[in-house]
């Protein structure tokens, strides 16, 4: 007698035609998806026809419930660990793990207006199925779930005015579209729009405003908030200035002693040590979690001849300290209100840091030893670390998290003390979810007499087709390549996340960024690749690009200039003191340069930065 279950014993002829079907074992099946049909065009039904004990039948029942025939059908469903289809009739049946899909056969696929079809299997286990699909809707006719849009990004501001500011944001997504967007500001709707920009009017001048965006799909569901920014019109009562008046800081490389010929002697010769208060040292290098030396010989070895000294005496063979170091002692002697900082890391440099992350207090401590060496301690004031950049990409990418700044600038702070400058050059990439949202700038800036943003390098023929336009932009402009790279931009953002403008330089480049093979005058030309420059493609110190291309026109507050077939963009005399004057409005605390002999012989771009912040 058969110990079979009369419904399995009477279904083996329709079981060995199945399984020609399955052509590969069932459970080692890819689901295959469907096509996407009219979701409430068919519903499917699940019926347990019999059970056994040790197994069971199952049966799915598809109907047309639309006006349009459909083509063809998909049903999907999940069983529980244990539960398994061992063998199917009338549709082909596959599984991805716990997730299961039945897909008509050739002759059965069409289904007419509330015509029905069903296909059946056997299975082991006791589980039930769940989440039923049908052509990808709910399994009871419902169409497949619309939603929500995503939050758009955290807006920036550009051409803020004492009564008016423009907003931008990156776009929401959605599986349908955006329709439009709502902007609030302090936490009222103030305008719907359907691009992701807003002109803000009729604001009062010296006020605090915040604001955030959401976003709406095409049936009007909201997604959430934006993150939220916070923008000070201009035309209230800034930061005082700081004691002692405004920072007007130079870089001075350490390699500039060779080819560039450049040496200490020359902030004199050329008037700039009369007309700056700091110079950061570049730079010290970043090694097995510690702050080591840069260059021994340039830095504090290399012999200078009585002509080519400070103070006109030549240094000797036994003399306790020389090179770089030396002459900078003698600087000092002569100008002593200047503060001299050296500063570690630099885009070369930057890799370092990562591992210095990890233990701050080694590495602060490093750092103090090296910067307070007997031989050189009178000659620092501070320490600058220049990491290119915290939890973000630069040369090389930083993984240490977005405390890691904060973590290391504290560090520094208690242990260079309340007598030493703790100084930071930063990134000024204002753009949403950019590099100064990746770190903790705001938590870090407590420690810090003050940052040096980088508010140069936006634009360069790294990008070597194009499109051409200025480095160092002091504001967006209409054609912009990317939004939130400007000056104001990354001021802005700074602000807006707590940092007063009396902790924040202006930073100025005295070197242009250029392309060749160029045709348009204006900026947002193609090219053929970077121009030819004196150490590197694409990059002219400005002493060098006065004579040879001088400017042609200006955007965004920097000069640029078409010569043959080359395009630059670099600052002049002209475009500092329109930089100078708005960092004034801003309430900054000064500015800085990348690097001092990029200058004229005669200091003329260090002495606009001088007047214009007088």
């Amino acid at each position: 007698m058969s110990t079979a279950p009369p419904r399995r014993a009477s279904l083996f002829r329709r079981v060995a035609a199945a399984l020609a079907v399955l052509t590969l074992p069932v459970a080692g099946l890819v689901a295959i998806a469907g096509p996407a049909q009219a979701a409430a065009s068919a519903t499917a039904t699940y019926t347990k026809v019999s059970d056994w004990g040790s197994g069971f039948e199952g049966k799915w029942t598809v109907k047309n419930t639309g006006t349009t025939t459909l083509s063809s059908w998909t049903v999907e469903w999940d069983y529980p660990a244990g539960t398994a289809v061992t063998s199917a009739w009338d549709a082909t049946v596959t599984s991805s793990g716990t997730h299961w899909t039945g897909k008509n056969v050739g002759w059965n696929g069409t289904l007419a207006p509330g015509a029905t079809v069903s296909f059946g299997f056997n299975g082991t286990g006791s589980g039930a199925p769940s989440g039923c699909k049908i052509n990808g809707g709910t399994c009871d006719g419902t169409p497949p779930g619309d939603t929500p849009p995503g939050a758009p990004g955290t807006p920036t501001a550009t051409g803020v005015t004492d009564t008016s500011l423009t907003l931008g944001w990156a776009a929401a997504i959605d599986d349908k579209g955006i329709k439009n967007y709502d902007v609030f500001r302090d936490g009222v709707k103030i305008a719907t729009v359907t691009t992701p920009s807003y002109a803000d009017s009729g604001l009062t001048k010296g006020t605090t405003y915040g604001y955030t965006v959401t976003a709406r799909d095409t049936i009007d569901q909201t997604g959430p908030s934006s993150g939220p920014l916070s923008v000070t019109t201009t035309g209230g009562v800034v930061d005082p200035p700081p004691p002692g008046g405004p920072v007007k800081l130079g870089y001075f490389t350490n390699w500039g002693v060779y080819g560039r010929n450049y040496h200490v002697k020359n902030l004199v010769t050329s008037g700039s040590a009369a007309k700056i208060t700091h110079i950061n040292y570049a730079f010290g290098n970043v090694q097995g979690g510690k702050c080591t030396i840069g260059d021994s010989y340039a830095d504090y070895d290399k012999a200078y001849t009585a002509d080519q000294s400070v103070d006109g005496v030549a240094d000797t063979w036994d003399q306790p300290l020389r090179g770089n170091f030396n002459q900078l002692r003698e600087l000092k002697k002569k100008y002593p209100n200047i503060k001299v900082l050296w500063s570690f890391g630099g885009w070369t440099w930057s890799g370092g840091f990562g591992q210095a992350a990890a233990n701050p207090a080694a590495f602060a401590q490093s750092c103090y030893d090296l910067v307070e060496d007997p031989r050189w301690a009178d000659v620092f004031d501070g320490i600058d670390l220049d990491w290119e950049y915290p939890n973000a990409c630069g040369l090389t990418c930083d993984t240490s998290g977005a405390a890691s700044l904060k973590n290391m600038m504290q560090a520094m702070r208690a242990k260079f003390g309340t007598s030493n400058l703790v100084t930071a050059a930063i990134s000024a990439d204002g753009s949403n979810g950019g590099k100064l949202d990746a770190a903790d700038y705001a938590g870090a800036a407590q420690y810090v007499d003050f940052y040096n943003v980088m508010t140069y390098d936006f634009f360069g023929a790294w990008a070597a087709q194009g499109p051409t336009a200025p480095h160092s932009p002091l504001t967006s402009y209409t054609g912009i390549p990317q939004q939130g790279f400007n000056s104001e931009a990354a001021i802005t953002k700074l602000k807006g996340k707590g940092i007063t403008g009396s902790k924040l330089n202006l930073g100025i480049g005295f070197y242009g960024r250029g392309w060749t093979g160029v045709t348009q005058a204006a900026p947002g030309g193609t090219a053929t690749g970077p121009a030819a420059g004196t150490y590197e493609q694409g990059i002219e110190d400005y002493k060098v690009l006065k004579a040879t291309c001088p400017a042609t026109g200006t955007i965004a507050g920097t000069a640029y200039a078409k010569c043959g077939s080359n395009w630059w963009s670099y600052d002049t005399p002209a475009t500092i003191a329109g930089k100078m004057t708005w960092a004034k409005q801003q309430g900054l605390k000064g500015a800085f340069f990348w690097e001092f002999s990029g200058d004229t012989t005669n200091g003329e771009l260090a002495s606009a930065i001088h007047s214009g912040l007088q």
